[in-house]
């Protein structure tokens, strides 16, 4: 008789993260990692290598409190020209990062972990987006600000707000939205035998 599977859990706070994993079908629970989790970019730290970094650490933490599953770590940020645009820390910050990014092409890179638990098997990856805004206006953005749909989201906006304004050159769009969905199907179906 086969092993029943393994269930999932997302060690995530994003509510993007969960609402994407109900869409896509996925059957899991969450548990958030420790604050103490996340550390910002060390020095000489590529973005690639941050993004992964940081999504095996949330999945360690979480996995640390787990007998059985699959821990699912992530995290994703934005990057312009050699910046790495995390989530702003106040509006003052949104209205930086968005000025940075009109007009430009930037990339939306997410680090995926995922960690087996009780035999620690441990496989990461990176997947990445290539974006690009339009040039829009000084009023565009004062409006979106207002709105506050930029908190809590790398890179001072929300693809899933369906903007109109940024588009998708190469790569996943759920990946832009915090999740890519792609690359955790695979990684999911690549996962070695227990």
């Amino acid at each position: 008789m086969p092993d029943a599977p393994l269930k999932l859990i997302l060690a995530s706070r994003s509510p993007r993260r969960r609402e994407l994993l109900r869409e896509a079908g996925y059957s899991f629970e969450v548990i958030p990692p420790s604050e103490t989790a996340e550390d910002g970019r060390r020095s000489g730290e590529a973005p690639e290598q941050m993004v992964e970094r940081l999504a095996r650490q949330k999945a360690a933490d979480v996995a640390g409190r787990v007998d059985e599953g699959i821990v699912l770590g992530c995290d994703t940020v934005a990057e312009c020209g050699g910046q790495i645009l995390g989530k702003p820390a106040g509006r003052d910050d949104a209205q930086r990062m968005l000025e940075l990014l009109r007009g430009q092409e930037h990339r939306v890179l997410s680090g995926l972990c995922l960690w087996r638990r009780p035999d620690d098997r441990v496989v990461s990856q990176v997947a990445t987006t290539t974006l690009r805004m339009d040039a829009i206006s000084d009023a565009q953005i004062a409006e979106y600000l207002a709105g506050g749909q930029w908190h809590g989201k790398a890179g001072a906006f929300g693809y899933q707000d369906r903007l109109g304004w940024i588009h998708v050159a190469r790569g996943s769009e759920s990946n832009v939205v915090g999740l890519p969905l792609e690359l955790l199907a695979t990684m999911i179906d690549d996962l070695p035998e227990r």
